[in-house]
Formats: C-alpha cells, sequence, structure tokens
C-alpha cells in the first residue's frame, strides 16, 4: 500500500513523523458506461454550451455565478486564498470522541511512524486510549485545508477527516410543519421495540448484499446463463393503526 501524504502529528511540542494510508475502498463495483450498439466506451467531451464545439483544456477557465454574470478567477486568486503549505497535523484540542456527531465524519487515513518517531507514536496512542479521548486538528491535503479527528483503532492511529459546522445544512428545512401527538402507550412499545433489536455494534455482519448479488449476476451472464431476478415481497401491516403495527413487531422479533 503506497503512501498518501508524509508530515509529522504535532503533539505539544512533540512532532511525531507519520505516513498517511487511505483507509478505505469502495466495495461499488465499478462499472462502464457503453454505446449499446457495440460496447464501445462512452466518453465525456468539454463542449462549449453555445457553440457545442469542443473546448481545449489550455483554454478553460474556472467562475462563479454571481447574480447575473460570471466571475472568473485566475491562478493569482487561487495562491492568494490557497493554505500554507504545512506538514504538521498540529493538535489544537482533545475531545470525547462521542461527542461529534456522526453527520461530521468523512473519510479515514491510517498513520504509520518512522523510525524516529516510533516511541513517540506509541506515547500518543496510548494516552489517547486511556484517556478515551480523540485529538482535533487541522491538515492540508491536496491544497485543500482539512478539519479531523486523531483517535486509536486496533493498535495504530486513525486519522478521520470530518466536516467544518458551515458544511452541514440547517435540519430545520426539512422539519414537520405541525407537531405529532406520541401517546405514552405508542412510546413504550416504540421503546420496548428498540431494546428488543438492541445488541453490540459488529461491523462485520453487515455485507453489501446488492454488490454480492450483482458480480454473481454478471459471472452468470460471462458463462453464458440467465440471470435470475428475485422478485420482491412487500410486507404489510394488517392494521393502520400505529401501536397495533408496533405490537405486531413485537410480537414478530420474540
Amino acid at each position: 500500500m503506497r503512501s498518501i501524504w508524509k508530515g509529522s502529528i504535532g503533539f505539544g511540542l512533540v512532532n511525531i513523523p507519520v505516513k498517511l494510508f487511505s483507509g478505505v475502498q469502495s466495495s461499488h463495483l465499478d462499472l462502464d458506461m457503453l454505446d449499446e450498439r457495440d460496447h464501445s466506451n462512452i466518453k465525456f467531451k468539454r463542449v462549449n454550451e453555445k457553440t457545442q464545439k469542443e473546448v481545449p483544456y489550455e483554454n478553460i477557465v474556472k467562475g462563479y455565478f454571481l447574480k447575473d454574470r460570471y466571475i472568473v478567477l485566475d491562478e493569482h486568486d487561487f495562491e492568494e486564498v490557497k493554505p500554507e503549505k504545512t506538514k504538521v497535523i498540529e493538535i489544537e484540542n482533545f475531545v470525547d470522541i462521542a461527542e461529534i456527531n456522526p453527520v461530521y465524519y468523512e473519510t479515514s487515513y491510517f498513520t504509520q511512524p518512522e523510525n524516529q518517531g516510533k516511541k513517540a507514536y506509541a506515547l500518543l496512542f496510548k494516552a489517547l486510549e486511556k484517556s478515551k479521548k480523540a485529538g482535533v486538528a487541522r491538515f492540508v491535503l491536496r491544497n485543500n485545508e482539512n478539519l479531523c479527528v486523531i483517535h486509536p483503532l486496533n493498535g495504530i492511529i486513525v486519522i478521520t477527516r470530518i466536516r467544518f459546522q458551515e458544511e452541514i445544512r440547517d435540519t430545520k428545512e426539512v422539519q414537520l410543519s405541525e407537531s405529532v401527538t406520541i401517546n405514552p402507550k405508542e412510546l413504550q412499545v416504540g421503546l420496548e421495540l428498540i431494546k428488543q433489536y438492541s445488541s453490540p455494534f459488529n461491523i462485520e455482519a453487515f455485507k453489501n448484499d446488492y454488490t454480492q448479488e450483482l458480480l454473481k449476476i454478471i459471472k452468470s451472464k460471462a458463462s453464458g446463463k440467465r440471470a435470475t431476478v428475485k422478485k420482491i415481497k412487500v410486507k404489510k401491516a394488517v392494521s393502520d393503526d400505529l401501536y397495533e403495527q408496533l405490537m405486531e413487531s413485537l410480537n414478530k422479533r420474540a
């Protein structure tokens, strides 16, 4: 596995040299778009909306639509706002990781210490593990400033990139327009249903079934066999009453 970033983690006055590796990989199948007639790949071209002619890459500029026109930005404008090229992931403070809402999480990177930083790395790992805290830091990756949390996992330190507050939309946009009354009896059964379905989180119990089934179909078609399509069975509740639906769910789980 090739590292995507080299630098150090700043822990107070201690700098821990590390390499960053991508900690995630897609489980989706890489499907190409083809021409149905001869299965040739479909390629995209940069086309001028007005002339419908292809535009050479060197003639393409970037712009922001403001009010009624585009404001074109040049290389100098981007240089002005480019974050300072730093190779230090500076921990700014420590928090309880449970305080970070999952909506902020983006992607994770695994870290590996350089030889001269192994002891300091081990110290930070042990301190995070024992304190049950996570470091909050910023770092620059591909010219963009990122916010992240630094936390221990399976013997290594993980850098998980998180979103800034302004990237999260206001939930008021999708809130109910009117209040809904839930009676105590319905709530009690709802809580009991949650209790029955509760168990320790085990990520290995969840597989990407869609991808696996699609791959089976691909292999079946490759060998000249006809793919079988599963019929979706729609489950209907015996009643439209919420309380009765909850009770039916409880009895089914028992």
